[in-house]
């Protein structure tokens, strides 16, 4: 089976494997989109900071069951996956916490993931997915951790929220924060993502992020700041910056991860009473709020998904989309 393997820092190969066996208890399924995550332009180029190489990347996923096994799956449905493997075991899982499981391993990133012709996988990491397309299958995870990061927030209606990042877990993170009731402007330093931000949603504006952002926030706000900040940029400077932004008795929710220290003005952390929140993966009932959403209408998926490719050509596309991502918001490499 065709398999795209990142072998280390810059190395990307297409590769045949012998066809895996279904394991024991699990579900033998066919990968039929991936979704292109920034972890796996982050693996291809050698800064993510929870990963061994070489590793088959490949998280966002929708899959066609091949052999279900003893589960309630039937062949050739397909399905949503919650790429985040956990144990049950841990403080965390005991806690309904299994996104941040002490020995979690994630699909593409801890263990290999979907670009690759079959996967053997638990069913309690496959979600039924009637009347959703294989693109927006591939599409629920990334948009998931949107969906967390606002459910860790616990946005309110009329609660003004500034989304730092417009990538596509920000845009994730302006859409839920929009469903849920929130007054959404969304930051981001470059002017064509803003531009789709406002094409794709109902937000209340956007900030360029410059050396002006710090008055547009004044602006906005009436001089307050904002009641939640969320920072999906993963970017230490950007996500330092981002503790200037939030209000008096306000929340700042880091989405993304990175390899550095994250600073900050105690005095001032202090002085307004701040609550900062970390935000890792997604728990289940984002997902289903994801499929929810899908279902009723409200998530464009057909204008997230800019750019396609194949396993072939994903060889020196990924590279490239790496490098240079005008227009892109998300690309997908379709299987057969």
């Amino acid at each position: 089976m065709e398999t795209l393997v990142c072998n280390g820092p810059g190395e990307l190969a297409l590769v045949e494997r012998s066809p895996i066996e279904r394991g024991a208890g699990e579900v033998l399924v066919k990968p039929r989109r991936v979704g292109i995550c920034g972890t796996d332009y982050h693996i291809y180029e050698g800064k993510h900071p929870y990963l061994a190489y070489p590793r088959v990347m490949g998280h966002e996923l929708a899959v066609e069951v091949v052999d279900p096994g003893t589960s309630d799956f039937v062949a050739g449905e397909v399905l949503v996956v919650n790429p985040y493997l956990s144990c049950g075991t841990c403080i965390a899982c005991r806690r309904g916490k299994p996104n941040c499981c002490t020995k979690i391993a994630v699909l593409g990133v801890h263990r290999d993931g979907g670009m690759t012709g079959l996967l053997s996988l638990p069913p309690q990491n496959l979600l039924h997915a009637e009347g959703l397309s294989m693109d927006a299958c591939a599409a629920v995870e990334f948009l998931a951790i949107g969906a967390h990061a606002v459910a860790r927030t616990g946005i309110a209606t009329g609660e003004r929220v500034l989304v730092i990042g417009a990538g596509p877990i920000g845009l994730g993170v302006a859409l839920f924060a929009t469903l849920s009731g929130g007054v959404v402007t969304v930051m981001d330093r470059d002017e064509g993502r803003l531009a789709a931000a406002r094409d794709l949603f109902a937000i209340a504006g956007t900030i360029v992020a410059s050396e002006g952002a710090e008055a547009a926030v004044a602006a906005l706000t009436g001089g307050d700041g904002f009641d939640v900040v969320l920072d999906a940029t993963g970017n230490p400077a950007s996500i330092e910056k981002g503790f200037d932004f939030v209000a008096h008795g306000g929340r700042y929710t880091l989405v993304s991860v990175v390899k550095s220290d994250i600073k900050f003005a105690d005095g001032d952390f202090h002085r307004k009473e701040m609550t900062v929140i970390g935000s890792r993966n997604a728990l289940s009932p984002d997902f289903a709020r994801v499929i929810a959403a899908m279902r009723n209408g409200q998530v464009p998926v057909e204008r997230l998904i800019t750019h396609r490719t194949n396993m072939a050509a994903a060889v020196q596309d990924l590279p490239r989309w790496a490098q240079d991502k005008s227009g892109l918001i998300k690309a997908v490499i379709e299987l057969d």
